[in-house]
């Protein structure tokens, strides 16, 4: 009796071993689906940046005779664009963590009553709509003299992402163990000294993140490009794309490839800080 209940139970683990491997085949099957769906798309705008007539109508499934003249007319045309594009999405880091950084630190270590509000006032500006914050900073760059230069650029993407910096940061800094901050003190650290030496430090995970969504903002705006540049001089490559389609229609390859040469920064900033992404997200979520 003995060992057919050891037999019984043998088989059914079996069975079961078998079930979930047939489970995990149809999710993998699932995910490969739609991993192929999403990324289609991306495939089809380098395979149509490499094809010599410029007609996406008549394109192939793969570009079996490829051609680097769509992206030497883009880099001709679009590269001054591109690097409009970065060094007002490095700037926007640059100010948007100088600001979001000791907010964050303020907002997640002090303890005063007008922090709740604080907090609900940045969630709020999280939440304006970005049309509201352009007209109102066009007729304020109107005064000042702040339209089409990259001071204007960079601090208007900043006021975009510095409320999601804080968001982010403050949680991560909330997590610091009040211990080592305290020793900091005890060895004679002021505030800043201790937030620079060791807030900073500690909070590595978080700033990254914080820094390439900043980044990410920047580098896809369209709505303050639009709106607060009104010549050619400076014109980041977002704004350079929907320009580019009125004249370049007919030559798709050449807008393809500047829509594949201005996804390289943010792919290759994702794949390099992509594990430093997943702690930032999660550190503040866990005590």
């Amino acid at each position: 009796m003995t060992t057919t209940a050891l037999i019984t139970v043998g088989s059914g683990r079996s069975r079961g071993l078998r079930g979930a491997s047939g489970k995990q085949l149809v999710y993998v099957a699932i995910g490969v689906v739609l991993l192929v769906v999403m990324l289609f798309p991306v495939y089809w705008m380098i395979n149509a940046s490499l094809q010599p007539s410029g007609n996406t109508l008549s394109a192939g499934l793969f570009p079996t005779n490829p051609s680097w003249a769509g992206y030497e007319k883009a880099i001709s045309d679009q590269g001054h664009n591109l690097i409009t594009s970065l060094i007002v999405s490095a700037g926007a880091v640059i100010v948007s963590l100088g600001i979001a950084a000791p907010a964050a630190y303020a907002l997640a270590q002090f303890r005063y009553r007008w922090i709740t509000g604080a907090l609900l006032a940045i969630l709020i500006a999280q939440m304006i709509p970005g049309i509201v914050i352009a007209n109102a900073l066009y007729a304020a760059y109107n005064d000042l003299g702040l339209l089409n230069t990259y001071v204007g650029l960079i601090v208007a993407d900043a006021s975009h992402s510095v409320p999601f910096a804080i968001i982010v940061m403050r949680a991560f800094m909330q997590n610091i163990h009040p211990s080592i901050l305290e020793a900091a003190r005890v060895d004679g650290a002021g505030q800043f000294r201790t937030f620079w030496s060791i807030a900073l430090p500690v909070s590595k995970n978080a700033i990254i993140t914080a820094g390439l969504f900043a980044f990410l903002f920047a580098w896809s705006d369209f709505l303050f490009a639009l709106t607060l540049t009104t010549t050619s001089d400076i014109r980041p490559v977002t704004l350079g794309i929907y320009q580019y389609l009125g004249t370049q229609v007919s030559n798709w390859s050449a807008v393809m490839a500047t829509a594949v040469l201005s996804s390289l920064p943010a792919i290759i900033l994702l794949l390099i800080a992509q594990k430093y992404i997943a702690a930032g997200a999660m550190g503040g979520s866990v005590k």
